[in-house]
């Protein structure tokens, strides 16, 4: 194994052990002062065993690593059709078949939803229905089919194209990467819209054929666990003229490559990249990008030239933005005058840095227009309030965005307080205008009852003249009603400057964060605010 698998391997045993909940609390100690020389063996060993136990449950280690290591339902998009539908004889007693007096155009979009088999199928109904399957873009996922390998060639081979979508995962067979290859040429030479590619073999990422880049027709793909091929040697022509969603997951390659992909989609619109295993410096250089959503640690994340740019979701929960050596993520805001939403950013110096234009954002920094962003409206940022050199970055990242009217404060957790801030530190940090006159929404994350995160409200209640609601979420700990309340009691006192305002209680009801993971919701641009989260129904309001 190279040294890059090797990296991955690593890589995986770090998230398994990131995502445990028997681990996790384990691994967190690792990185306190306290940390004991017996703790890592123990981890180790632990690790081992729950390994070992996993292995032997349902679906083996392909279900361990499926459920800890790669979150793929967070980017690869669900199938067109289902297994579970179903072709159904005409009924005994109706014996008028209307089903076969509609137009070609409408029994062709009843096969193209269904399973290929089904489809396939159909042509046995009735003279009618012979021509449909050959002239309908089928939609083809190998898990339908069995056996998978033999029936995809077949389907490839019958059918004339173009596809509709096509969902390949690979197998355990020596002769797969040529099938691939393959049955990529035929979907390029045919046509396809939609392509889906997930290797299972991990931790080998296997090399894809090159082949897939001749498929000028793509406006969708996913790709998972491949070994990217080189692009250096590549022609200058468009490679995807028309793809406009693209999402990779744990697909390894370089920079290069990525910017190759971007300087060659002229119309790509969506780009989610997750678990980025080799620290990718991301560049965004597209006239086209609307939505970019990242999961995963990157070494930089470099907004260059994206004109078109709104959304901007970055997710690094578990890995905490820092990178496996330790390094501190960069975040740069260059030129993108359309973003709209921006979040998660990270108030943590040691873990991730904001630059915006030349100018790198620190605790203190006097705010110029060139260090703003006045387009962004929903902002979303996480802040360890209990210690006092993240919770400094507050004022001075709010004032990089001016014109916020929707705010997401996560307030993260804390193992060791280190110095926190009262009362007289916000006041003394001047007025903030996004605060006074913009923020209309603020939506509290992961609420403990802190002192500190109780200073900071009341400093939004005092200072905030157009704030009309405030949502806060529980985090989970809280035992009772009366405990949550007792947590609250101080601010029912607070004075508001804007006496519209409502505030709303609610639980923690998604622990799995997914509403923030979700690409679906990401790139979903009829949700106004994809950081919304789910209320829980025994949501109460609080004076």
């Amino acid at each position: 194994m190279d040294i890059r698998m090797s990296n991955l391997a690593l890589q995986m045993a770090l998230n398994l052990v990131r995502n445990d909940d028997e681990l996790g609390p384990l691994f967190a100690s690792l990185c306190s002062p306290e940390f004991p020389a017996a703790t890592m063996e123990t981890l180790v060993l632990n690790l081992g065993g729950q390994l070992l136990r996993r292995w032997r449950e349902p679906g083996g280690i392909d279900g361990v690593f499926a459920r800890f290591v790669f979150p793929t339902h967070y980017t690869i998009p669900d199938p067109p059709v289902s297994a579970d539908a179903r072709l159904c004889a005409l009924l005994p007693h109706d014996a008028v078949d209307h089903l076969s007096r509609l137009p070609d155009a409408l029994l062709g979009d009843i096969v193209s939803r269904l399973p290929a088999k089904d489809a396939a199928r159909t042509a046995a109904l009735s003279r009618r229905w012979r021509p449909v399957w050959r002239s309908t873009p089928l939609v083809l996922l190998d898990a339908h089919l069995s056996p998978a390998t033999s029936a995809v060639s077949r389907v490839l081979a019958e059918h004339p194209g173009p596809f509709r979508c096509v969902h390949i995962r690979s197998f355990y067979i020596e002769e797969f990467t040529g099938l691939l290859t393959s049955w990529l040429r035929i979907l390029a030479v045919k046509g396809i819209q939609e392509l889906v590619l997930l290797n299972s073999r991990w931790p080998h990422a296997i090399d894809l054929p090159s082949t897939f880049l001749d498929m000028v027709t793509l406006t969708r793909l996913y790709l998972r666990l491949w070994k990217f091929p080189d692009t250096a040697d590549l022609p200058r022509a468009s490679l995807f003229p028309n793809l406009r969603e693209l999402g990779l997951c744990s697909v390894l390659m370089e920079t290069k490559d990525l910017d190759f992909i971007l300087d060659r989609s002229p119309v790509l619109q969506t780009l989610c990249v997750e678990e980025d295993l080799f620290q990718l410096r991301l560049r965004l250089v597209s006239q086209s990008l609307r939505c970019v959503h990242i999961i995963g640690s990157f070494e930089e994340i470099l907004v260059v030239d994206a004109p078109c740019l709104e959304r901007l979701i970055i997710h690094s929960e578990g890995n905490k933005g820092c990178t496996p050596d330790g390094a501190c993520s960069k975040v740069k805001i260059g030129r993108a005058p359309k973003l709209h939403l921006l979040g998660y950013l990270e108030l943590d110096p040691g873990n991730q840095v904001l630059k915006v234009g030349n100018t790198i954002i620190k605790a203190g920094t006097k705010v110029s227009p060139r260090t703003m962003v006045p387009s962004v409206r929903i902002l979303a940022f996480e802040v360890r309030f209990g210690v006092r050199n993240d919770a400094k970055m507050v004022p001075s990242i709010l004032r990089c965005f001016p014109n916020v009217e929707t705010l997401h404060v996560k307030s993260g957790e804390t193992h060791q307080s280190a110095g926190k801030l009262n009362m007289k530190f916000w006041h003394e940090s001047g007025t903030i205008e996004c605060i006074r006159s913009r923020v209309k929404r603020l939506v509290f994350h992961g609420f403990r009852g802190g002192r500190s995160e109780l200073a900071f409200l009341k400093f939004f209640f005092e200072s905030a003249l157009v704030l009309k609601e405030v949502l806060i979420v529980l985090a989970p700990g809280f035992t009772s009603i009366e405990e949550v309340h007792s947590r609250l009691a101080s601010l029912g006192s607070t004075r508001r400057a804007s006496e519209a305002s409502s505030v709303l209680v609610t639980g923690y009801s998604d622990p799995q964060g997914d509403y923030i993971q979700s690409f679906k919701r990401g790139s979903d641009f009829s949700i106004r605010d994809p950081f919304e989260v789910i209320i829980d129904p025994n949501a109460f309001d609080h004076a």
